[in-house]
């Protein structure tokens, strides 16, 4: 993979999405339908998906595309792919609450090594360089020009006054009780892939996920907490989590900042 040229493009389409995503945010009306497995779907959804993927078809052609909107992909196999969430955090979309990312990333031989996250109703966006360093850009964020850009890294943790970041939508008390395995300093709830880079920009130290996701709500946080030297381990025998599983379940997982104690 030529990642000077995937990063520019896949910075782009994140950003052509995020404008149609926030055409239909800010209209007086969108219709939401249900999915099979009753989740939320709304035209944001949709349109973000369309013009996301025929991007990425056009410019990378032989390079297999897993995307949540498209389940026939989901059928298909690979360690080696692009995924797209065109609109991860759609809960927080109908509700209008902001939180809500566009993500898209590179998986090679089942690690997710590039990526980018944009959350258009923030003005927050975050990618990998092609140099595999992480960055948040400021400014106008113009498609075809990257504007200030900020390297980020993760925290240096204080095992016993630790930040943590935690579903808004998807808290338990499963991820209560682990969660209270810990010394806290504070806490606070994100919505979507933001609770990676979260992480990644060092607001968080810790990010424990005990419910299910799927790889394309996952891969693109992941990679960009990657790059900024943050760690996602699975929940029950903290081993990195590997991208490409049959099905594109994910197990419980943690992301975390290096010098975070782990509990089991």
């Amino acid at each position: 993979m030529d990642f000077s040229l995937l990063v520019p493009t896949i910075r782009r389409l994140a950003l052509e999405a995020g404008d149609r995503i926030m055409e239909v945010y800010n209209a007086p009306d969108f219709e939401v339908k249900s999915k099979s497995d009753a989740s939320p779907v709304t035209e944001a959804d949709e349109a973000a998906d369309a013009l996301i993927s025929t991007g990425l078809r056009a410019v990378f052609p032989d390079v297999t595309l897993i995307t949540e909107e498209q389940a026939a992909s989901h059928a298909l196999r690979a360690e080696t792919f692009l995924i797209v969430d065109p609109l991860d955090g759609t809960k927080e979309f109908v509700q209008r609450r902001g939180d809500f990312t566009v993500n898209i990333a590179y998986v090679e031989a089942g690690v997710p090594v590039r990526g980018v996250v944009y959350a258009p109703a923030q003005g927050r966006l975050f990618y990998t360089q092609a140099d595999g360093t992480a960055v948040e850009e400021t400014g106008a964020l113009d498609k075809d020009k990257p504007g200030n850009l900020r390297r980020i890294g993760v925290s240096t943790p204080d095992n016993a006054a630790l930040m943590v970041v935690a579903s808004k939508s998807h808290r338990d008390a499963a991820t209560d009780d682990y969660i209270g395995k810990y010394a806290v300093k504070d806490m606070r709830s994100a919505g979507s892939s933001l609770k990676f880079c979260l992480v990644a920009t060092g607001e968080a130290d810790l990010y424990p996920r005990l419910g299910r996701t799927m790889e394309w709500d996952t891969a693109a946080g992941d990679a960009v907490l990657r790059g900024a030297g943050g760690h996602v381990v699975r929940f029950d025998d903290h081993t990195p989590l590997a991208y490409g599983k049959e099905g594109w379940d994910n197990p419980f997982f943690i992301a975390y900042a290096p010098g975070v104690d782990l509990k089991k």
